[in-house]
């Protein structure tokens, strides 16, 4: 019986990924980052609003992370805060459905999208760092791997729904199917398309009610007076003895520059094909699907090199990959492929895009999954919602940096290619880094 309840509680924590991939795959990537596009209208001027609605969002997380991971481990609680933020993520999704063409407040938008976004990136902190409670160390990297690939799976089957029932185009009204949208929905205002905020939201809604019947809080209390002064003094000293644990700081030092840029390829791929390839919704939508196949399989496959070579070198070669892909994306345009020109009428663009998303999907799967048992590998037992504050600390401390960049460069150069060429730099500073960190974390 004790053996069932824990399996029950491993897929209860494998829905979370399964229920809060979708803000991700639809709204950040693959839907309603093109579609906002399509609004604006110019390519170079949608990259830009995205990216400084991205970087807000990332200020936010960064100054609230650390703060309320360190909360967690003195009080317990993990699941109140994880209800809080639930709120918060349906409430922005929801929002996105007044994305109405000829009546579209950018700025409204980009609140409800920050809005979803925070609360999404803050419960993650805290569901992540109950993965040490799931298993062994042995046992970790396996449950850290399949639980992205359940997740990334979650994301798929969202997608798919979206093409073929909801996201329509705007040429001919029909989905990808050729299918009118349900409900009622009109497809002149877009409202199939738009009903990508609603269903992300009741997605979540129905597919966090395993997680909240199965996964019980490893140390559910209540917050004491002065708890908040508390945590600061906690996550200060912290901070201050970084220096002293030079693995750990090296490792919060890497992930915080080589997420930043997988997370800036994330925000822009999406917009990035719609203008500079000139791909409708659909078609990003496709992509997406190839993108987070190769994703799915290569998450799960990828939690066994972690069991088996370490999660250090899996996540090197996997910043290896993405640095490659970064400088591709570049050379690759509707009018020449690195460097080849192309007329018109060739596919060719198309089809070296496609590959680079798999790649994208293939490497970031592995390396957000290594990613998570490494910090546990580093962290210091007891402690893991602090560590993994820190570690949403790190991941969202520069994360307005490459959205910042890449929105910067974008409207100085006046060109999305030029534009992202910053995530290439991102990338290298992070696989520097990694040479300072060992792979079982500093003397304890």
């Amino acid at each position: 019986m004790k053996a069932a309840t824990h399996r029950k509680r491993i897929w209860g924590w494998f829905f979370f990924d399964w229920a809060s991939q979708p803000y991700n795959t639809l709204i950040i990537t693959f839907i309603f980052a093109p579609y906002v596009k399509e609004l604006i209208g110019d390519g170079v001027e949608a990259q830009t609003a995205w990216a400084f609605g991205v970087a807000a969002a990332g200020l936010i997380i960064a100054a609230l992370a650390p703060i309320l991971g360190a909360m967690a481990d003195q009080t317990g609680n993990r699941m109140q805060w994880i209800k809080g933020f639930s709120v918060m993520y349906v409430v922005g999704a929801f929002g996105l459905w007044w994305a109405i063409p000829g009546d579209f407040n950018l700025m409204m938008i980009l609140l409800f999208f920050v809005v979803g976004m925070v609360g999404m990136e803050l419960a993650t902190i805290f569901t992540n760092s109950m993965l040490p409670d799931l298993g062994t160390r042995a046992e970790i990297a396996k449950i850290s791997g399949s639980g992205w690939a359940f997740g990334y799976l979650g994301g798929l089957l969202a997608l798919v729904i979206m093409l073929a029932f909801f996201a329509e185009s705007g040429a001919t009204g029909r989905t990808f199917i050729g299918l009118e949208p349900p409900f009622g929905l009109d497809a002149e205002a877009r409202e199939g398309t738009r009903f990508v905020g609603p269903l992300t939201g009741f997605w979540f809604l129905l597919f966090m009610v395993p997680f909240f019947l199965w996964v019980r809080d490893p140390r559910p209390g209540r917050a004491a007076p002065g708890a908040v002064k508390a945590a600061l003094s906690r996550v200060w000293q912290t901070v201050r003895r970084l220096p002293q644990t030079p693995s750990l700081f090296s490792f919060l030092g890497a992930s915080m520059f080589y997420r930043d840029a997988l997370n800036g390829m994330y925000v822009f791929g999406g917009i990035y094909a719609a203008g500079v390839l000139e791909w409708s919704v659909v078609d990003t939508g496709i992509f997406g699907i190839i993108a987070i196949l190769s994703g799915t399989i290569f998450a799960w496959l990828g939690g066994f090199a972690d069991a088996r070579f370490g999660s250090k070198p899996v996540v090197m070669v996997c910043i290896a990959v993405l640095t490659f892909v970064s400088i591709s994306i570049v050379f690759v345009s509707r009018s020449s492929v690195y460097g080849i020109a192309v007329g018109p009428e060739s596919t060719l663009p198309d089809t070296a895009f496609y590959v680079l998303g798999a790649l994208i999907g293939a490497a970031g799967g592995v390396i957000q999954s290594a990613s998570r048992t490494m910090m546990v590998q580093q962290a210091r037992p007891g402690h893991m919602a602090e560590a993994f504050g820190l570690y949403g600390l790190a991941g969202k401390a520069t994360s307005f940096l490459a959205p910042f960049l890449v929105g910067v460069v974008t409207a100085i150069s006046g060109s999305q290619q030029i534009g992202v060429t910053p995530l290439i730099g991102l990338f290298l500073i992070g696989l520097i880094l990694l040479a300072w960190v060992k792979p079982e974390g500093d003397p304890r």
